[in-house]
């Protein structure tokens, strides 16, 4: 109700003040170049009493002339921002305590300096303390700066446009739990679907429809978004790969590869991407064509310009002391948090297990709290400024599931926290200047199991050595997981993707160069210009493909053939053509519907490996065994990872007109072309008016 907004709304700000009068007293004590007393003394009563009104004058001018000394700062460079700020909050300060209704107060220059600082810091941090859970107060703080956008400006275009939200890593099966478990409400919401918590009449019509479609064989983020962004993941046959012709080794989130990749999709396309028009790319590996990107992997090497800037970053969220506290409060707790619960697992010798040490509790803090706050943040603010088209990534799950477990209860709170990002979302679309329709999506799943080093002591590395006649070191060396939340911290502090054992321009030698994407492993010869063939492998390593193929922990290989063009090769000497795939599938067949078309695709590249390695795979439970360390994996083929899910509103024509699930990101990016086209987004452009609105609500919630 009204009255107990009012009402929190009265407490929080009376909260902020006693804490605030509480701070200056405390300050007034210690600091001798400041007092809130006369030359003669006062007592208690007086004293507390110009603490009071200091306090109170002090924020009364933070909250006033604040949001105009934010409009001319934000055209200074964020350095200087960081200096001006202590010196103008100094200077606030001290007007305060001369227009003090006490009469008393008084504090040296210098010395103003630091007790705004204090005072700003532990009003922010109380303030955020108590609202941090509070989204309805920032909901409401939006709807204030659309409707004065709207009364300032000319109206956006009324064709609705499109919002895709990207759960990194939440398979179809795991949503699907999640709705049945009471984890995410808005999702039951929108499906009508009756989980424990589900409050809703039994009569409620959905408002989306879900559906699953299959990944390609690379079943991981750098294929499947630059597909669904860019309508094209050819030659991208896993997260890491050699290239013979380059020398180098491409990663999907090494910033100069995502550029790479980028470039050649759009080259064979003919098209910018599926943002192009009035679009926004938010916490992407690739950009989509957009004119607005915030923490966007592709351009991250890129010097700034106006070509490649976001209004709607880092700089414009955290330049609000209120957001910089919520998330930094929120950030110190996760870090917590993840600190108990590998502890607990440690202690309760749970299995399977990976590392979560050194600096992984800050990665994991950063994607489930930083990236999320400014990715949403962005795409409210995108909202609020009548764009057409945008499309935001979200890592929290696909970070936490990597070391927890796709079905833990670490992930599982993870989802609690994405569902209320839709929430706000939904709630924020209400007060936009256009109709939105929200599209949830995923770009994979996870396959739960134990690493291939955790079963059987060694790496898919030492095992090809072994099979190449090649000394194996006695302790194996981890393949270090190339999950998405670490590369956008390296990216976000502008430092180059580089992960130990992965040289850009390996040197030419005759051992091979063998990477790890998941459950996918792919190994090069790179002193042979070509793909190997089986016949030259055999010839230069007799033992190499049986050690691999007769290995229980690897489910088949993929090879050139001079005979078939390809084969697959499986356990007791199976060796089937590509094209004998459909009529004798052999191992491929517990891989699922969809394989044989998913191999043959990758056999196709042109910088497919001399020897693909696809590990095994037990139906029974799902369970994959990743060549990384991850206990929740995913890139290959194998159980939930190859099947994530279409989350998208009723009123858009069905994903597919026969019911069938999609196959391929490719496929995702000519259904979303043909929402777009259908809510006639693209043909719109948006206004300078429009532009110069996003700004004024930019620097708005700066203030």
């Amino acid at each position: 109700m009204r009255w107990r907004r009012i009402a929190r709304q009265v407490g929080r700000s009376v909260a902020v003040w006693a804490v605030s009068t509480a701070t200056m007293l405390v300050l007034a004590g210690l600091l001798p170049d400041f007092r809130l007393q006369s030359a003669d003394g006062d007592n208690v009563t007086t004293i507390a009493l110009a603490a009071a009104c200091g306090a109170g004058a002090f924020g009364i001018l933070s909250a006033v002339v604040w949001p105009l000394l934010v409009r001319l700062l934000l055209l200074v460079p964020a350095l200087v921002l960081g200096l001006l700020v202590f010196f103008l909050n100094g200077s606030l300060l001290l007007l305060a305590l001369r227009v003090n209704p006490s009469g008393r107060g008084e504090a040296a220059p210098e010395t103003a300096v630091i007790v705004a600082a204090v005072m700003s810091a532990v009003a922010s941090a109380t303030g955020g303390a108590l609202a941090v859970r509070d989204d309805e107060a920032y909901r409401r703080r939006l709807h204030r700066l659309a409707t004065r956008g709207r009364r300032a400006h000319p109206p956006c275009p009324t064709a609705p446009g499109l919002v895709c939200v990207q759960l990194d890593g939440v398979g179809h099966d795991v949503l699907m739990n999640a709705v049945r478990e009471g984890l995410m409400p808005t999702v039951a919401r929108w499906l009508a679907s009756g989980g424990p918590t589900h409050q809703e009449p039994a009569h409620q019509e959905p408002t989306h429809r879900l559906t699953p479609w299959r990944t390609d064989w690379s079943s991981q983020t750098g294929a499947s978004q630059l597909g669904i962004l860019h309508g094209s993941n050819f030659d991208v046959p896993a997260f890491r790969w050699y290239e013979k012709d380059r020398g180098e080794v491409m990663v999907c989130n090494r910033p100069t590869s995502a550029a790479e990749l980028q470039r050649r999709a759009a080259l064979r396309t003919r098209d910018d991407g599926l943002l192009a028009v009035d679009g926004a790319s938010r916490g992407n590996l690739f950009s989509g064509g957009a004119g607005e990107q915030a923490l966007v992997l592709s351009i991250a090497t890129r010097r700034r310009g106006r070509d490649n800037r976001s209004r709607a970053g880092y700089f414009a969220y955290f330049s609000d002391p209120a957001n910089a506290v919520r998330t930094a409060l929120s950030f110190v707790a996760e870090v917590a948090r993840e600190i108990g619960q590998s502890t607990r697992a440690r202690l309760g010798r749970q299995r399977p297990r990976v590392g979560r040490g050194g600096l992984y509790p800050l990665v994991r803090a950063f994607a489930t709290v930083v990236e999320r706050d400014v990715v949403v943040a962005a795409v409210m603010g995108d909202m609020l400024a009548g764009r057409t088209a945008v499309y935001a990534d979200l890592v929290a799950y696909d970070e936490v599931a990597h070391h927890s477990g796709p079905h833990g209860r670490d992930a599982e709170q993870v989802l609690r926290r994405l569902d209320r990002c839709l929430a706000l979302l939904e709630r924020v679309a209400e007060h936009a200047p256009r109709p939105y329709r929200i599209v949830v999506l995923s770009d994979h799943g996870q396959s739960p199991g134990e690493t291939f080093r955790a079963r059987y002591g060694l790496t898919l590395g030492d095992l090809v050595r072994a099979g190449c006649g090649l000394p194996v070191p006695r302790r194996a060396e981890q393949t270090h997981s190339g999950a998405e939340a670490r590369a956008a911290v390296r990216a976000a502090l502008r430092r180059p993707v580089e992960e130990k054992g992965e040289h850009h321009r390996p040197a030419r030698r005759r051992e091979p160069v063998v990477l790890a994407s998941g459950n996918l492993g792919l190994i090069s010869f790179p002193d042979v210009p070509h793909r190997m063939t089986k016949e030259e492998i055999d010839a230069r390593h007799p033992a190499l493909l049986t050690t691999l193929a007769n290995h229980p922990g690897i489910g088949f290989l993929l090879v050139r053939s001079e005979r078939h063009g390809g084969v697959v090769l499986g356990a007791h000497g199976a060796e089937i053509p590509l094209d004998r795939l459909d009529e004798e599938p052999g191992p491929l067949a517990r891989f699922g519907p969809g394989t044989a078309d998913a191999v043959r695709r990758t056999h196709s590249f042109p910088h497919t490996a001399d020897i693909m390695v696809n590990s095994a795979y037990d139906p029974a439970d799902g369970e994959v065994l990743a060549f990384e360390e991850q206990i929740g994996s995913h890139g290959g083929l194998g159980g939930a990872q190859s099947r994530p899910f279409l989350l998208s509103p009723v009123d858009l024509t069905p994903p597919a007109a026969d019911g069938t699930e999609p196959v391929g990101a490719e496929r995702i990016h000519r259904i979303l072309r043909r929402w777009l086209d259908e809510l006639n987004g693209p043909q719109v452009p948006l206004t300078p008016a429009a532009e110069e609105e996003e700004e004024g609500a930019e620097e708005e919630r700066a203030a």
